[in-house]
């Protein structure tokens, strides 16, 4: 009986191609090269007179073969000798040519004057004559086919695979047709009664429609099938985790009534949303609750996330227990601190002469912090006095620790690495904290996690009442150059209402290498992206020379980059021209204008995270991504696409048909690597959902698979044990 993880090299196939498929295309098994699918379909096209035949069109025509010759096309430089066979051919109506690079002595074999075939190529023309550069062909007798039977192999479905450099789709094809022949008793990984339940074909019919396909509808049969097995299996895995993950103990942190949060609430000087307290109130049962809390809370920007998950984190200090923010850089930890210092007041100064009587303390833990600053953070987090603990990476250091460490909530978590958050998590002693990870637009691989259900998710989707909006224009420098001109005169106007600005460039400049790589499968530009050291000089030398422009960039020591903040904030300083250090985080109220240099090198979420500094007050925000970028290209939809919608989801989803889902069950943000063939998120939701719920049922009667062998199996072969420990720390 034949298995999905038989080696080919044992198997169907003989080594040098086994060997070639494993080197070439990463496929070892069999179930690899039967779950290598079809890229797409082709047809040879239609069945033509030659007498007809017009260039650039795929057709199929039946044949004599008039002529046929080889000839060598010698050595030139560069291209080494090639051998060539020329054929002419004539259904009655026409002549046509045929050329084959290659194989000349078995094509002048096959293709005998007299002899009767049918070809199917593209038309060309080449000196005058209709021609078809090596077609497919194949001989028939002296009869020929009938003209039903002809058309029906013009109108075959051919399928066309993914291809590399020495190994074409016909030797892919070729392959899969063996294994095919030979897997016709390979193991269905689903349950006879879930296929049944579902109406699903079985796995070798599948199998056998999307490398052989008959027709579309078929097909589409097969495509179904194929999608629930990657589904299926994937919710299994998602379903063991959180089983998993139930049995965790975690301390229930319910809170106090009467409590700091009590106290933060009744001095709000504004009204919560309704969203803010749904929100709020979905967090706290989880916060109850005895194992841990795995939570996304995605909100666009400005929804008030940071408020939302100080409730939370107030609610565990309420319960003895003490909070930790991540942030991803020192400019945004340090805007966390300031901001949440500034809500929770007198609240926030424990052992203050003004603090509350029922308090906290706030407290800073950052990787460049002074040795007396550090040892007094280090201190304040050990013992427990800071109820909240405001850091970034350097939270994650060994002799970092926790008297008790409840929640742990981490802003902009795609910019953390698994084994970073998990480290934060051991800092826990009582159990594991619970997590919190907040983001305003979802990158692809966490919009995919959370669909196939790997994170709770709680949604923020009403902006709070005074926030303004934002209007995006794109600034085609290559088209309209003069447009740049306006987009300096408009900071000016501004500038001139006592209003602020941001300029946003891709690096730092004066011989820097942090410069902002395009998005995957994009190349760079022809010239380097521009810095913000040039462009600080350009400008205060240029067009805004009587405007007080300062720069801001990582490589600047904490308190100069404070100082520039400060500057900003009091309205000492109207533009500052930045790195994305100021990319989330920073809320600088009277900013109206972010003007976002070489924006073709930003993703969707950077650039909507950007636009997002401006419009924060009571004025209207303008946001102007300048580009050189062409028009119809990817860099240019993806600019286009930020500027139709300041909808943070809508935009995850642009994002997510852009990039794809990304490896969900590996370290891949997005892209090619995906383990996901047939299965996509943006047109599969229905059926990922109906996955989900047979997983779990699957999962809760038999939570090992001890009854489903193959399902087991099929488990196994996605997740195997780097995977499986990947999963559990996520």
């Amino acid at each position: 009986m034949s298995t999905w993880d038989e080696p080919l090299r044992k198997g169907p196939l003989g080594g040098r191609t086994a060997k070639a498929l494993a080197d070439k295309l990463d496929l070892h098994t069999l179930g690899d090269l039967l779950r290598y699918y079809p890229r797409r379909y082709d047809r040879r096209g239609d069945l033509t007179d030659l007498a007809l035949l017009r260039e650039g069109e795929d057709v199929t025509v039946q044949a004599k073969v008039l002529d046929a010759r080889r000839k060598t096309i010698p050595a030139r430089q560069g291209r080494r000798r090639m051998d060539m066979m020329e054929a002419t051919v004539t259904d009655g109506t026409g002549r046509l040519h045929l050329t084959f690079f290659n194989r000349g002595s078995y094509h002048q074999s096959a293709l005998v004057p007299g002899r009767l075939a049918m070809f199917s190529g593209r038309v060309s023309t080449f000196k005058g004559r209709r021609q078809l550069d090596h077609p497919e062909y194949v001989l028939l007798e002296e009869d020929g086919l009938d003209g039903d039977a002809a058309r029906a192999y013009a109108d075959e479905i051919i399928p066309v695979y993914p291809a590399v450099k020495g190994l074409d789709s016909a030797t892919i094809a070729r392959s899969i047709k063996v294994a095919l022949d030979y897997a016709i008793d390979i193991p269905d990984p689903l349950p006879p009664s879930l296929r049944t339940e579902q109406g699903l074909l079985g796995v070798y019919e599948a199998l056998t429609r999307i490398h052989r396909p008959k027709d579309m509808d078929r097909l589409k049969a097969a495509r179904r099938r194929l999608k629930w097995d990657e589904a299926f299996v994937l919710q299994l895995a998602l379903a063991q985790r959180r089983r998993r993950a139930e049995e965790m103990p975690a301390k229930p942190r319910p809170g106090m009534a009467g409590g700091i949060l009590d106290a933060f609430d009744a001095r709000l000087p504004f009204t919560l949303t309704e969203g803010q307290r749904e929100v709020g109130r979905s967090l706290a049962e989880r916060l109850d609750a005895t194992h841990p809390m795995h939570c996304l809370l995605q909100g666009d920007v400005g929804a008030g996330k940071t408020l939302v998950a100080l409730r939370a984190m107030l609610r565990v200090v309420d319960s003895g227990g003490q909070a930790v923010l991540l942030a991803p850089t020192e400019v945004l930890a340090g805007q966390h601190l300031r901001s949440i210092r500034a809500m929770l007041g007198p609240l926030g100064r424990a052992g203050q002469i003004d603090g509350a009587e029922h308090a906290t303390r706030v407290t800073l833990l950052t990787g460049s912090m002074g040795v007396a600053a550090r040892r007094e953070a280090l201190l304040e987090a050990a013992s427990g006095a800071a109820g909240i603990v405001v850091g970034t990476h350097a939270l994650l250091q060994e002799h970092v620790s926790f008297a008790d460490l409840g929640l742990v909530v981490v802003d902009e978590q795609h910019r953390f690495g698994v084994e970073q958050r998990d480290a934060l998590r051991e800092k826990a002693t009582d159990g594991r904290p619970h997590v919190l990870v907040m983001t305003a637009t979802p990158i692809p691989r966490t919009v995919a996690m959370t669909v196939y259900g790997d994170l709770d998710v709680v949604s923020l989707t009403q902006l709070p009442q005074g926030r303004s909006p934002i209007s995006t224009h794109v600034v085609p420098t290559s088209e309209k150059p003069h447009f740049l001109t306006r987009a300096w005169e408009r900071i000016r106007e501004e500038v001139a209402q006592g209003r602020q600005a941001f300029v946003v460039c891709p690096r730092i400049g004066d011989g820097d290498d942090e410069v902002e790589a395009p998005p995957e499968g994009e190349l760079p530009g022809a010239r380097p992206p521009l810095a913000v050291l040039d462009v600080v000089a350009r400008l205060t030398k240029g067009p805004l020379a009587d405007v007080r422009v300062e720069a801001l960039h990582g490589r600047m020591a904490p308190e100069d980059k404070e100082a520039v903040m400060g500057r900003l904030n009091e309205g000492r300083t109207d533009v500052v021209v930045s790195t994305t250090v100021i990319e989330v985080g920073v809320d600088v109220p009277n900013a109206t204008v972010m003007v976002i240099m070489d924006a073709d090198r930003f993703g969707i979420s950077q650039l909507h995270q950007l636009r997002g500094r401006v419009g924060r007050g009571s004025l209207p925000g303008l946001c102007l991504l300048v580009t050189d970028s062409e028009e119809g290209t990817p860099a240019r939809e993806r600019l286009t696409a930020v500027a139709s919608t300041t909808d943070g989801f809508e935009l995850s989803r642009a994002d997510l048909q852009m990039r794809r889902e990304g490896d969900v069950l590996g370290d891949a943000q997005s892209g090619a690597r995906s383990s996901l063939r047939m299965l996509t998120l943006l047109y599969d939701e229905e059926l990922i959902g109906k996955a989900k719920e047979a997983a779990t049922r699957y999962v809760e009667q038999d939570p090992a698979l001890t009854a489903h062998p193959p399902l087991a199996q099929a488990l196994a072969a996605l997740l195997p044990e780097e995977r499986a420990e990947y999963l559990d720390k996520t």
